[in-house]
């Protein structure tokens, strides 16, 4: 298990690309892509007060950030390509590992695939009526389109996400700063009657935090790339806390644009509430302009979700626990392209079964949730059972914070497997399915053991 490299696995043939800067706008153009525009409206139907609202920004934000405190101590101890599957791999078993590997690169990165593509296609319609057919299609052949796109290099797409990011953030500050300045909104939106002020919706709450995590699935991407970037004990840390603060403040400011746009009435159950407030901030011919802007910048973050993604089943499959011929690097590109293939032919799949941006939304979420919090054991684990082994960087509030975040999670897992039990009932399928697949690669692993020795 403890094999590895300090720095990489010694299988590992991913030549090393990214600069910090390259970590941190992979982080951002992960997280800043469909959900600020497509999941407002969800949540202001689960949460009819716009201070809960932002709060739950808020708390979606910190939760990230208490994440980010662990992931940053594990992510510069094991620099390795896959993230939570290296890290539980070393704090438990290889078993315990593969499921969470499994559960990332089939629930977490291939659902995110499925849903953006899904969200892309909705994107579309602004311009062109579609069908449920034709949106079906459009969401599978963007999935095939950005996979190839991914097969042929990492600097390239690296080089793209960092224009697109700096082009999405600036879009959103214009659009922050022109609501108020030149906008057509009502600061009256902010606040309610005493009279219609609800109690505090718990279950809606928390229902509310699957969207709003969701919105910022993607600020552990570098994690899952660390063995591709330069200095990654210094550099992952880094790159996770800049980026992730950069969203938080970006999430917070929109909202803040959208609630001075829209009343929460108007909001709930509105597919795109980014294009609804631009019309009604600014007119209706800028409601095209945003929705171009929204496609783009889903496409952006499509582009990164198909980057990170491969490296968990790459990282696998060099360990002998996937699928024959996942752990092969391109000798050109120099990229795990069959990764990539199998990973877009999942998302494919997962789009054909769901056929729902909010079903593959649900879905996602709860596999995160799992996820991290599984991360966060790890992380105890890890202190109790190699206290001596190097750590560059040390969770800051450890270990009450990583306590706190651990309940917290629970928490909204339990809500949302009370209030979405179909799509938390296909995750944990998932991951029962591991259990059957680990022992295959396991015993196949043994039975090529005397052919590799020989």
């Amino acid at each position: 298990m403890s094999q590895a490299a300090p720095d990489r696995h010694p299988r590992d043939r991913l030549r090393r690309e990214l600069s910090l800067t390259d970590a941190t706008l992979l982080c951002v153009a992960s997280v800043i892509g469909s959900g600020i525009f497509l999941t407002p409206g969800s949540i202001a139907a689960r949460i009819p007060d716009p201070s809960w609202i932002l709060a739950a920004w808020l708390v979606g934000g910190l939760l990230s950030l208490a994440g980010a405190l662990a992931n940053a101590e594990l992510g510069a101890m094991y620099p390795h390509a896959g993230g939570d599957y290296v890290y539980l791999r070393e704090a438990f078993h290889p078993g315990a590992g593969f499921l969470m590997g499994w559960l990332s690169f089939l629930a977490i990165f291939t659902g995110t695939v499925a849903t953006l593509a899904a969200g892309f296609a909705d994107a579309v319609t602004a311009f062109v009526p579609l069908g449920a057919g034709m949106k079906l299609g459009i969401a599978v052949a963007i999935t095939g389109v950005v996979s190839a796109l991914n097969y042929v290099g990492v600097r390239a797409s690296a080089r793209f996400n960092n224009v697109t990011t700096g082009l999405k953030v600036a879009a959103l500050v214009a659009f922050v700063v022109l609501a108020p300045a030149l906008g057509k909104g009502s600061f009256s939106n902010f606040t309610l009657r005493p009279s219609d002020a609800p109690a505090f919706p718990l279950l809606g709450f928390g229902l509310a935090l699957s969207p709003v995590l969701f919105s910022y699935l993607g600020w552990n991407s570098t994690v899952y790339v660390a063995s591709e970037i330069h200095d990654p004990q210094r550099n992952v840390p880094r790159s996770l806390f800049l980026g992730l603060a950069l969203c938080i403040v970006v999430y917070l400011a929109v909202n803040l644009a959208y609630l001075y746009a829209l009343p929460v009435e108007s909001m709930r159950g509105v597919g795109n509430v980014g294009e609804a407030a631009a019309r009604a901030l600014f007119g209706s011919g800028s409601g095209a302009i945003l929705a171009l802007f929204v496609a783009a910048s889903i496409l952006g973050t499509l582009n990164a979700t198909v980057l990170v993604g491969p490296r968990i089943a790459y990282a696998m499959a060099i360990d002998g626990r996937f699928f024959g011929g996942v752990d092969r690097v391109h000798e050109i590109y120099r990229t795990p392209h069959v990764a990539i293939l199998v990973q877009g032919g999942a998302a494919i799949a997962l789009l054909l079964l769901l056929q729902s941006f909010p079903k593959i939304l649900d879905f996602t979420t709860f596999a995160i949730v799992l996820a991290t919090m599984a991360d966060t054991v790890a992380l105890y684990a890890l202190r109790r059972r190699q206290p001596a082994r190097p750590r560059p960087y040390r969770a800051w509030g450890y270990p009450w914070l990583p306590a706190l975040y651990l309940v917290a999670n629970a928490c909204i897992a339990g809500v949302m497997l009370f209030g979405n039990p179909r799509e938390s009932g296909i995750c944990l399928a998932v991951i029962a399915s591991g259990i059957p697949a680990y022992r295959y690669f396991v015993r196949r692993a043994r039975g090529a053991a005397p052919a590799s020795d020989a």
